[in-house]
């Protein structure tokens, strides 16, 4: 099975065992959950069904099952879905093995099998920037979600200050500077290569529309630095504690500037756009 899984999906599949033991330790990449699992629940109607595309080992899904959501975590990685199904399975909700790409064709599929419609969607931590063309991925949401549903979206910020800084201070300034290339860029998991691309706020809502429209926008990690300051700044617990309250002031007005930008869609009624086959 898996030589037949797309670059990323075989890099992160390859790591899955050892991923929770891993990043779960950064204490950067905690702030930022927070963040993002704050954001979702002021946002999210209480018990609301969800779809979370890209969940990985379910991290983020578990904490929702925990407060009440019905849940429908997916990923590309058959790994990373084995572990997620098994932190999932005690809270009655599920997952399922479909990369972002293939979003259009899960929705025919999951739709033909008389199965309901979502309350909101979201993705964390940027698998969304492993796909090259997003129009797919508003495809296959357009049909998934009710109208009036929300999508939010958490990807790469595309001018990340705190990235430059670090990767500068660790001597790649080649790597501080990546994100501002345009198309695919070249990225390495467990020495496997695969390529990522940096979406453009005009492109992200440009794929989106008129299926969704914007509602708000908000920096994730702008004063918190991104994953390349560990371990360093995993042992400076009060520094992050300063950063993690400075970014909540700073995430709606600098929001651009975040590591992660969290894109807050609504999903509209049908639109122009219905006679490609939306409804």
């Amino acid at each position: 099975m898996s030589s037949s899984l797309r670059p990323a999906a075989l890099a992160f599949d390859s790591v899955a065992p050892t991923f929770d033991a891993r990043f779960g330790a950064w204490a950067s990449v905690a702030a930022q959950r927070r963040a993002v699992r704050s954001a979702l629940l002021q946002r999210l109607p209480s018990g609301c069904r969800v779809l979370e595309i890209g969940g990985g080992t379910g991290e983020d899904a578990a904490f929702l099952a925990e407060h009440g959501f019905d849940l429908l975590l997916t990923d590309p990685s058959p790994a990373m879905v084995k572990l997620a199904a098994q932190k999932l399975a005690r809270f009655g909700c599920s997952a399922e093995v479909t990369a972002a790409e293939e979003l259009e064709n899960f929705a025919e599929q999951y739709l033909a099998a008389g199965r309901p419609l979502f309350d909101a969607a979201f993705s964390n931590f940027a698998p969304l920037n492993c796909v090259a063309d997003l129009e797919p991925v508003a495809r296959g949401l357009a049909k998934l979600l009710r109208p009036g549903g929300v999508a939010m979206l958490v990807i790469f910020g595309t001018c990340s200050p705190g990235e430059m800084l670090v990767e500068t201070l660790r001597g790649r300034p080649r790597q501080a500077f990546r994100r501002r290339k345009r198309g695919s860029v070249l990225a390495m998991l467990a020495k496997q290569d695969f390529h990522v691309v940096y979406h453009r706020r005009s492109e992200l809502l440009r794929a989106f529309a008129p299926w969704f429209v914007l509602e708000t926008c908000k920096g994730i990690g702008i004063a918190v630095p991104p994953s390349a300051a560990e371990p360093w700044i995993s042992n400076h617990p009060r520094l992050l504690a300063g950063m993690e309250k400075l970014d909540r002031v700073l995430a709606r007005p600098l929001a651009m500037l975040g590591d992660h930008v969290l894109y807050q869609l609504r999903r509209e009624e049908t639109s122009s756009r219905s006679e490609r086959g939306v409804r």
